[in-house]
């Protein structure tokens, strides 16, 4: 079934008022020219207009009338005090749309947007963008210079814009960009991940409620709220600065005053008045590390401060206002924590509006070997030098790196200080295999310093436990021993007490060459 096609749109008092008499035919006018094009019937035009046209009003129903027959005209008067005050013009509009009962599956909406103030353009743009109106926008024109032809020319913009190839590949391509960023650009390969940075890509454009990001200590996210800055400020979304704290530093008046600020005389020592971090903030974004360590009276005041945009410095009898947003972040488990009594309830719903959890780098192994490069290409950014891996120890390192033995205790900041170690000594600008193994040794030690420093074993590839632990008393056994043979008489203490002619030095020299050892290389190392 063919929908009938309806125009809604206001009585041009200038334009539609052209002419006089039968002049007015050769006249373009817009709300008459729009009825005359073969290609676009209309089957109804609802008219606005104001009650002091009613006039004009009429003639242009009965111009319209004689071409277009088909086309009936409704009329509706709108009384505007001034037709450019946006407030007035707007509700005057959603007033008529919201009453309007418009049958989308028996007709199709076009909105006329040539005639009227400029102010009135705007309201039917927003109302249609907001779906108060289900239409396509109707721009109509004289046509080019010089044309005599009286219906001139029309364009039908849709404000679907996924039906625009070019807008929707323009718009995806800001999406990854905006995304990208909040990345630092690593080309990271775990989905999960990637979803997650997807999700707070959006609300960060399209929301300034607070956001809680948890996590373990040194999955980032001081450095994601500080990404988040840069692109609500990239999009003049914040006007403000960015403005971070760690509450695990703050304690007592220290507290308060840090935060809310503090007139002189407010407690011993305040000798000066301090304006505190939440006014520093105002227009821009606050971020709150370690949130759930604020004592219960410092997250009361937050709390307000929050939700009326007003406080009291510490020893104020006057409030002090600042909007600013919040971001806050944590490695505690905030639910076990209300339950506990150690966090406020009500604040936690509050700041609970958008909470993201970002993953440590051991749930993310696969997203390694891209931070090892970005921050190896730091390093050298904040050095001014060159640096590179040798192929077999980077090969080496990101084996161990990325496998189970690899607890990452510390997530990406030990995994940039470990990258910052080995490039620091790195000589000549390489890290060789030598610098891999003592750092690869280093960390064993510190995650496991009940051990004692850990093996670290010259091999390019992993191997499982059983074999490690094997090959690390083969290798020790080795490193003590004055030749191969007397090597071999140690390893094979047992078994070749049951060879005729045993040959300790062969099987020790067979069982190295498994792993691409031998006994020369291992006296070197």
């Amino acid at each position: 079934m063919v929908k009938k096609r309806v125009v809604i749109g206001v009585l041009g008092t200038q334009l539609d008022r052209r002419g006089k008499r039968q002049n007015r035919w050769t006249k373009w006018r817009p709300s008459v020219a729009l009825c005359q094009h073969d290609d676009l019937p209309i089957d109804r035009f609802e008219l606005l207009y104001q009650p002091r046209d009613i006039n004009l009003a009429e003639r242009l129903a009965e111009d319209i009338e004689e071409v277009s027959p088909q086309t009936k005209v409704i009329s509706h008067p709108v009384s505007l005090t001034d037709p450019w005050d946006f407030e007035e013009v707007y509700s005057a509009f959603l007033d008529f749309a919201t009453s309007y009962c418009f049958d989308t599956e028996n007709e199709e909406y076009l909105v006329h947007i040539t005639t009227g103030t400029h102010v009135a353009q705007i309201c039917w743009f927003l109302l249609t963008e907001a779906h108060y109106l289900p239409a396509s926008l109707l721009q109509t024109g004289p046509g080019q210079k010089g044309e005599v032809a009286p219906q001139g020319v029309y364009s039908i913009i849709d404000l679907d814009l996924s039906r625009y190839a070019t807008l929707t590949s323009r718009f995806q391509k800001e999406q990854h960009s905006s995304v990208s960023f909040l990345k630092s650009g690593i080309e990271t390969r775990n989905p999960t991940y990637n979803a997650l940075i997807e999700q707070i890509e959006r609300v960060a454009q399209r929301s300034s409620a607070p956001m809680l990001l948890t996590g373990p200590t040194g999955a980032g996210k001081s450095f994601m709220a500080e990404r988040i800055f840069q692109l609500r400020q990239s999009r003049h979304q914040v006007k403000g600065k960015f403005v971070a704290v760690n509450c695990a530093t703050l304690r007592g008046d220290n507290a308060m005053s840090t935060l809310f600020g503090h007139v002189k005389g407010a407690f011993t020592g305040a000798q000066v008045a301090r304006t505190g971090l939440l006014r520093e903030a105002d227009g821009g974004i606050l971020f709150l590390d370690e949130i759930a360590e604020l004592g219960l009276d410092e997250q009361a005041m937050l709390l307000r401060a929050i939700e009326e945009k007003r406080f009291f410095p510490l020893g104020a009898d006057r409030e002090v206002g600042s909007d600013f947003q919040l971001i806050a972040g944590t490695h505690r488990d905030m639910r076990q924590w209300v339950s506990e009594g150690r966090f406020r309830e009500d604040l936690y719903a509050r700041i609970n509006m958008w909470t993201f959890r970002l993953p440590g780098l051991a749930e993310r192994r696969e997203d390694i070997e891209p931070n090892v490069e970005y921050e190896l290409q730091q390093f050298m950014r904040s050095q001014q030098s060159q640096v590179r891996f040798d192929k077999d120890a980077r090969i080496r390192y990101l084996g161990f790196a990325c496998s189970g033995d690899a607890a990452w205790r510390g997530n990406f900041r030990e995994l940039g200080a470990s990258v910052a170690r080995m490039a620091t000594l790195a000589e000549n600008g390489r890290i060789t295999m030598l610098l891999v193994n003592e750092e690869i040794g280093r960390l064993q030690a510190s995650w496991h310093p009940e051990e004692g420093p850990a093996m670290a074993l010259p091999i390019e590839h992993e191997v499982d436990l059983f074999d490690r632990k094997q090959l690390e008393t083969v290798i020790e056994v080795c490193r003590r021993s004055a030749s191969l043979s007397d090597a071999g008489r140690k390893l094979f203490a047992i078994s070749r007490q049951q060879k005729k002619q045993p040959n300790d030095a062969d099987r020790l020299r067979k069982y190295l060459l498994r792993f691409d050892l031998s006994w020369e290389a291992l006296q070197s190392k």
